[in-house]
């Protein structure tokens, strides 16, 4: 008998080897139905897969995480089919599964253009319509070669000629079309119903420029329509978001190919980044931390000995200067921070050390990658490194979650969640160690109840990390936060503290950033806020406008009380009309515009108006410094209201 055990825990026995999609039928003709995959014993299988030894049996539909991958992979494979029939002449090379989507990569003579998207999205929906089955086969690697080359399907064929010799490879057919693939994949094209096409951009073979070029055709597939809509929804208003169309919009930034990967800051857009510093400064010094600042460039020593020379080589800038010295621009500020700990001896008593900087770091990203302020080369980093006993570590660990998640609520972030990353394969320190770093994670999530989502293998290579997702006002993930902890880079660096007993000992290191990068997290802002920043962020706060040019003098004495009550205000005394006046400071999403008259002179009163187009009527301008005032406060997490 063969017993096949559900998640429930109940059984099912066969006296003979049964299909997945049988034992699917037998436990109810709904889930039947519904099962687009299932997991057996840990591996994802199709439906058409034999069992014929006991097993575990999970069946997939599309409300679990890995039925949407297996809906895209399938949507994937529908949209190379369609190619193939309209265009045969094209190539196809790689089709994965991308964050909401997926994208297949072809070769083909000519663009593919927007009207070509939507014959190829036509054609994908009559094959769903059609619904194909989806079968699978296995070949030889050898075979498979000389398959897809009869086919003239040479990209795919040097892929496969990439695998080790011997090994035998799974085939998936729908109709006449045939690719390689691991699968699995939905039993029919019918299952495929909730899709687009999204757009067509350039690529590169195996993501190399110096190889071939072609044409990436991206789409998107949900497990329903209301889903797709949704998600199309929130995709036209991330276009209106884009940090890139509101930082020209606002004079915030610019990029220029003289320097490229890195942020050319406008004076608008440099006050948004200092009041950012200055919140975290204010919230670092109440926190207990004190800050730093290290070289920008030290020499190549430094990197050899934290590891970072032989696990990040690539990424770093070097230079080489006359007396053939080797130095590099940090790509992290941790080894910094390590020699200034090292600096003398330390006493128990000085631990734990929290140690702040805003760092510049500088890291090679492909030209590809770079994505206006959200992926940059040159940026600053709100690091922290935090000395501590192994007594203090999981303390510590306590202490710095809280933070972040009082930080993230203070700029209306509220949906967080955490993923714990752990030992990768490439690595240093011992498995002990790396035993003991994980448990002061795991224990410090544990003791603040929060739930987690594990990532075997992702730590950084000197030790285990959390990241903090943001989820944002349209229901985007962002990774921002980190925390890590380690045990190998104090090692390596041999540096000590004096415990209780004089005796020397090795301590602690935790790696901290909380917005992560500067310039990605005001990318973020921008796009999380739509440009309408709360008041004690926004770079200009009030605007004077005079209906004419009698009430100058007293355009400038209201501007002079505003910077005097400590906000950032100007006046605009152009010859111009007052409506064309506002609706340009509105666009400009200025969140005060005070407008004074010949009354208000004479009243020394402001009629007060709002970025949204709310009219507050005519106030004292003492009242509205008051108001004014009180709603500029830096924010405070809402346990802390009653003391900030």
């Amino acid at each position: 008998m063969i017993c096949i055990t559900l998640p429930d825990g109940s059984e099912r026995r066969y006296e003979q080897p049964v299909s997945v999609q049988q034992v699917a039928v037998d436990i109810g003709p709904g889930l039947a139905k519904a099962a687009l995959a299932a997991r057996v014993d840990q591996r994802l299988v199709d439906l058409q897969y034999v069992l014929d030894r006991d097993a575990r049996l999970s069946l997939i539909t599309a409300r679990d995480e890995d039925g949407l991958e297996i809906l895209r992979h399938s949507c994937a494979h529908l949209l190379a089919m369609a190619v193939k029939e309209l265009y045969p002449t094209a190539q196809v090379t790689i089709g994965p599964v991308i964050e909401n989507g997926f994208y297949y990569d072809f070769a083909y003579e000519r663009p593919f253009t927007p009207e070509d998207l939507e014959t190829i999205e036509k054609r994908m929906h009559e094959l769903a319509t059609t619904d194909y089955p989806i079968s699978r086969r296995e070949l030889p690697r050898d075979q498979a070669i000389t398959y897809f080359e009869t086919l003239g399907e040479h990209y795919k064929a040097k892929l496969i000629g990439e695998i080790p010799a011997g090994e035998t490879l799974s085939l998936y057919r729908q109709g006449d079309f045939e690719d390689l693939c691991r699968g699995p994949h939905v039993p029919g094209t019918g299952r495929l119903q909730a899709f687009k096409l999204t757009k067509v951009a350039g690529a590169y073979w195996r993501g190399d420029a110096k190889n071939a070029a072609l044409q990436r055709i991206y789409g998107t597939c949900w497990a329903s329509t209301k889903e797709l809509k949704a998600y199309l929804t929130r995709l036209e208003e991330a276009g209106k978001r884009d940090h890139r169309k509101l930082g020209a919009q606002l004079d915030l930034f610019h990029f220029e190919d003289t320097a490229p990967g890195s942020v050319f800051w406008h004076p608008k857009g440099w006050t948004l980044f200092q009041n950012l510093l200055g919140y975290m400064r204010k919230r670092q010094d109440e926190a207990g931390y004190v800050e730093i600042n290290t070289p920008d460039v030290m020499d190549r020593s430094l990197w050899e000995t934290s590891g970072h020379w032989f696990n990040y080589r690539e990424n770093m800038f070097t230079t080489t200067t006359e007396d053939e010295r080797i130095f590099a621009l940090k790509p992290m500020n941790c080894p910094g921070a390590v020699a200034l700990f090292a600096r003398g001896l330390k006493s128990y008593r000085e631990l734990p050390l929290r140690m702040a900087e805003f760092g510049k770091v500088h890291r090679y990203e492909p030209s590809g990658a770079l994505h206006g302020l959200l992926r940059v080369r040159h940026f600053t980093q709100d690091d922290a490194h935090i000395f501590c006993t192994l007594q203090q570590m999981r303390e510590e660990c306590t202490r710095t979650i809280e933070l972040v998640f009082a930080i993230y609520r203070d700029f209306g972030f509220n949906d967080v969640s955490v993923k714990l990353s752990t030992r990768p394969e490439s690595r240093i320190g011992s498995d002990e160690t790396w035993d003991l770093l994980e448990g002061a994670l795991y224990g410090a999530l544990k003791r603040l109840g929060i739930d987690y989502r594990l990532n075997p293998g992702e730590g950084a290579f000197y030790g285990p990390k959390l990241e903090f997702v943001l989820r944002d006002a349209i229901g985007r993930d962002w990774q921002c936060g980190t925390l890590q902890v380690d045990l190998n880079l104090p090692e390596r660096f041999d540096v000590h503290y004096i415990d209780e007993q004089g005796e020397r000992q090795r301590p602690v290191m935790l790696h901290r950033a909380l917005f992560g990068s500067l310039e990605r997290f005001i990318g973020i802002l921008i796009e999380q806020y739509s440009g309408d920043f709360p008041l004690w962020l926004t770079p200009q706060q009030a605007v004077v406008l005079n209906i004419s040019e009698g009430q100058s003098d007293y355009a400038h004495k209201v501007v002079k009380a505003l910077k005097g009550a400590g906000l950032r205000a100007s006046a605009d005394l152009r010859n111009e009309k007052i409506g064309y006046k506002i609706r340009e400071h509105t666009l400009q999403k200025v969140p005060y515009l005070l407008v004074i008259g010949e009354k208000e002179k004479e009243n020394a009163t402001v009629a007060v108006r709002t970025r949204r187009g709310e009219a507050l009527g005519t106030m004292p301008l003492e009242t509205l410094l008051e108001r004014l005032q009180l709603e500029a406060r830096l924010p405070c997490a809402a346990s802390e209201a009653a003391t900030c």
